[in-house]
């Protein structure tokens, strides 16, 4: 019986991995996904702060249009091929997706993040764009100061955590 289940334990396949060109090209696309992310956040704070700051209604009226142009969909976008590429690179590597907890709570940012962009900034983003347009609206910005600061914040958390790796494994190996 033993030699029966030694046989099935060194018979047991691979798990799937990226090849080196794979893994690297994936680990661009991933790179890339995060630093356009990045980028639409700065882009956004500066729109937001730009538009906080003036008491030109124009200047604020432009900023809040402008706003709606590199948010919503060039952010989802961006969520989603930083999700696709992460996920990929998890399941094609030594990490998969739910052995160590630095991957779990990426995981978790990038699906928390990536919701809220659809569900809380878009309402507010598309509001504030639709009352920019309308002529002599009075356009109030606060509402939209904590994404342009979480986000980042969150993000650089994720890429800290890509680099330091901490915590260990989820479960232990049997």
């Amino acid at each position: 019986m033993s030699a029966t289940l030694t046989a099935t334990r060194t018979t047991t396949a691979k798990p799937w991995r990226l090849s080196g060109r794979a893994r690297k090209l994936t680990l661009v696309l991933h790179l890339a996904s995060v630093g356009s992310w990045l980028g639409l956040d700065v882009a956004m704070a500066v729109l937001v702060f730009t538009a906080m700051g003036t008491d030109d209604p124009g200047t604020k009226s432009l900023s809040f249009q402008a706003l709606e142009l590199v948010t919503i969909w060039p952010m989802t976008i961006s969520g989603l091929a930083c999700l696709v590429t992460g996920v990929l690179l998890a399941y094609g590597s030594k990490y998969g997706l739910t052995k160590y907890w630095w991957v779990v709570v990426k995981l978790g940012l990038n699906l928390l993040l990536s919701t809220l962009v659809l569900i809380a900034l878009r309402p507010g983003v598309e509001e504030m764009a639709h009352q920019a347009r309308q002529p002599g609206a009075v356009l109030n910005a606060t509402d939209l100061i904590f994404p342009p600061i979480v986000s980042p914040t969150l993000l650089i958390v994720a890429v800290v955590l890509s680099v330091f790796k901490p915590w260990g494994r989820l479960r232990r190996k049997s």
